[in-house]
């Protein structure tokens, strides 16, 4: 049977290749690109802001996108025009089926399955004398299917082919065809067809492929300058203990600010009179320092305006207010590089690679840096500015004899007479609306937990352990706290914003009830396998509590208890009576075997209680490896030109040794509850020390919380000289000199080292 390929001559096989290709981008481009227009809350609006700031804010956002409704208009245009051709498609390959499926030479000629020769061709005169293309009634589709018929039939052989075979051609070669028309091999039309593939091989895919292998190699995974990350490692590798302003001053010199290396730059002839009189109602901006890029004209004009935006300036609305836009729209992306840059060396200064270690101030400075671009403040000022319609001027009211209100936290918990007191100059619209955006601040509930997750013990640290500090933030609004008597806060806010803690918290009755599963179901009895030892307790510290203490004993352990004591008692009473002492011993023996029986079910179920709570963080832990959103609540921040969501920063550090102990995890997903694991190595040397868990928040200036942990680190086991996590095969041996430098990075509370 031979074989041969050919192009497909009627272009049905063609339509099948368009039809599919064209479905598979049409279908997802729909999905991802058709405009879906947000349905308007009137709720929502209610609530939002309605002050002159944020006002103006709306308006700037929605001059950034004038042509968006033509663009969204022609992608609808497009998407409709591309469902047009594909159900045309669909239509076209749904007749070419219907017509070859029923293509029947008896059926069109009219005659039956056993017809002569005579009778067909008498049928075929018949009709080809109405459907000749001649003709007035002829049609010159149904007259080749005619011509098709009768020449299948007139053939004796093909006849006898189609009758058993139904194919006019009997079984013959197997045909291999290629689904393009065959216009595209044509002679005269290879100059054209040549032509397309070199425009889509040879020009588009390369810009494609070259465009994002540039951005690639250009930008970091948050879009910013390779070059600008370089920068902050050089300058904060040269100057490790970085002030506020030399964090601003390192910031202005990103060289996303600079017009040769970024085209969205507008550099203005009348920059050359308003800069220079804006940096003359600036103090101490630092324009005559030599260090380059920091003295370059861009880096000069960016910091003028930083420090103008942060003493809420005005500016020129036509030249350096649309410059402050684009440069406070950058920088929390560039902060939050520069928190990166400053955690990379502190890693690299831990490993000896670099000579100095940042203190844990600079990575602070940066995190600072960032509410305050946000809302437009410097750190000293008041929060209270952070509300809308409050001034400068409003603040003497704050500060009287009898009261001394210094945070939103104290004024959110006053009473409504005494708020709206403090505000009697606003109208009562005004007051409202500073109420609404106070209510929809956050109140964070900041709890952490302690244990070392990996050991049989996790309730007990021993030199060199992997420490985990368990961080839950529940975030509730700040109307949580108005001046409702019958609401309690479980927590006493300070006046710098902070909680003063006691203990560490630990399972709350706010948790989620989880189901235990079916592998852990409780043991009706057994031997006691392994006996835990009693944990040490600490009156002057946070030391790690057992969670069988803290978890309530069952109910019908307790029934046991008392039923035994009850009966035993009672034996015992006749005893004394019947005088019977060698039964009552034996008794005494088979109660004592039944109570020790419960206890050690008991002990067992506290043992299944340990391990599926042990389970429960474990899964918690990997649900927190998947992938984060960043998306959780609006800030208020009408200084800052684009939409803001709320982010925050937890870290470990050590404020005696001014040293950080974690990196800081950034939490963009913090809508109700967030769950982070923070883990160290605990110190080396055994004693008590002291570290601070920190909640830092990137949007808002006095909300920031921190904690401090004590453990009691206890000698390691003679036997386990190191953790086996951390066996690192090196081809140099360590200098003896520097591990104990590094192991006496930490202090204790007596700040002397344990020999």
């Amino acid at each position: 049977m031979g074989q041969k390929f050919q192009y497909d001559e009627s272009g049905g096989t063609f339509f099948y290749f368009l039809l599919s290709f064209l479905a598979l981008i049409l279908i997802p481009a729909t999905f991802y690109y058709w405009p879906k227009k947000k349905k308007r809350d009137v709720e929502e609006d209610v609530k939002q802001c309605k002050c002159p700031g944020c006002i103006s804010k709306k308006e700037h956002i929605k001059k950034l996108e004038p042509w968006k409704g033509t663009k969204n208009f022609l992608i609808k245009l497009i998407i409709i025009f591309g469902w047009v051709i594909l159900f045309l498609l669909a239509y076209k390959v749904s007749q070419f089926d219907y017509e070859m499926s029923n293509f029947d030479p008896h059926e069109i000629l009219g005659i039956s399955l056993g017809a002569s020769q005579s009778e067909i061709k008498k049928a075929y005169r018949k009709l080809s004398l109405i459907l000749h293309p001649d003709k007035d009634t002829g049609n010159e589709k149904e007259f080749m299917k005619l011509t098709k018929a009768y020449q299948a039939l007139t053939d004796e052989e093909a006849r006898r082919n189609w009758e058993k075979y139904g194919n006019p051609d009997g079984p013959g070669a197997m045909s291999f065809g290629i689904a393009l028309p065959s216009w595209i091999v044509e002679k005269e039309n290879s100059v054209w067809v040549l032509g397309l593939y070199a425009l889509v091989f040879m020009v588009a895919m390369p810009i494609v492929v070259g465009t994002w292998w540039y951005r690639s190699i250009k930008y970091t995974g948050d879009q910013v300058l390779l070059d600008t990350t370089h920068l902050y490692f050089h300058y904060f590798n040269k100057t490790p203990n970085a002030a506020i302003k030399r964090v601003i001053m390192i910031l202005a010199a990103s060289w996303e600010f600079d017009k040769k290396n970024n085209s969205e730059i507008v550099e203005r002839q009348s920059d050359n009179e308003e800069v220079p009189h804006l940096i003359k109602k600036l103090p101490n901006l630092g324009e005559k320092n030599k260090e380059r890029p920091l003295c370059y004209l861009y880096s000069i004009k960016a910091r003028a305006i930083i420090h103008a935006h942060l003493s809420r300036i005005p500016l020129n609305p036509d030249t350096l207010e649309q410059d402050r836009r684009y440069i406070i729209g950058k920088c929390p992306f560039l902060v939050n590089e520069q928190v990166n840059a400053v955690n990379e060396l502190i890693i690299l200064a831990y490993s000896r690679r670099i000579p100095r270690l940042p203190p844990i101030e600079t990575i602070e400075n940066c995190m600072k840096l960032s509410p305050m671009i946000v809302q437009g403040l410097w750190e000293f000022k008041s929060p209270l500015l952070q509300l809308p319609y409050i001034n400068d001027d409003n603040l003497k009211y704050f500060m009287s004899k009898k009261r001394q209100i210094k945070t939103l936290q104290q004024y959110a918990q006053l009473k409504v007479e005494e708020r709206r007191n403090l505000l009697r100059n606003l109208s009562d619209d005004e007051y409202e609306n500073v109420m609404r955006v106070l209510g929809k601040m956050p109140f964070i509930d900041f709890q952490i937990q302690v244990e070392v997750m990996d050991d049989d013990n996790p309730n007990e640290v021993t030199a060199g352990a992997i420490v985990t500090v368990t961080v839950v933030l529940i975030r509730k609004n700040m109307s949580t706290l108005f001046g409702d008597e019958q609401a309690k806060v479980s927590t006493e806010i300070t006046e710098n914003g902070t909680d003063e803690v006691k203990e560490i918290a630990g399972d709350t009755a706010s948790e989620n009830i989880v189901k235990r599963p079916a592998w852990l179901k409780q043991k009706k009895g057994g031997k006691k396998t392994k006996k835990s030892k009693p944990v040490n307790k600490q009156a002057n510290s946070t030391s790690l509590k057992s969670k069988t203490e803290d978890s309530p004993k069952p109910v019908v352990a307790k029934k046991k208890d008392t039923l035994i004591r009850a009966k035993s008692k009672e034996k015992k009473e006749d005893e004394e009576d019947t005088d019977e002492t060698d039964e009552s011993d034996t008794e005494n023996i088979e109660h004592h075997d039944k109570s020790s029986g419960d206890e050690d079910a008991n002990k067992s179920n506290e043992d299944d209680d340990q391990e599926w709570e042990k389970f429960k963080k474990i899964h918690g832990r990997e649900k927190s490896l998947e992938g984060r959103s960043k998306v959780s609540h609006s800030v208020h921040c009408p200084y800052y030109p684009y939409e803001k969501q709320e982010y925050w920063w937890t870290y470990i550090c050590d404020r005696k040794s001014r040293t950080l102990l974690t990196a800081p995890y950034h939490i963009t997903s913090l809508v109700d509850r967030e769950t982070v694991h923070l883990k160290f190595t605990a110190p080396h040397w055994p004693g008590v020390y002291t570290f601070t868990v920190c909640l830092r928040s990137d949007s808002y200036l006095g909300f920031d919380q921190q904690k401090e942990i004590k453990l009691d680190v206890k000698e390691a086991p003679a036997e386990i000289t190191e953790h086996p996590q951390w066996e690192f095969e090196d081809s140099e041996e360590e200098d003896p000199a520097e591990t104990n430098d590094r192991e006496s990075e930490y202090t204790t509370d007596e700040d002397v080292p344990i020999d």
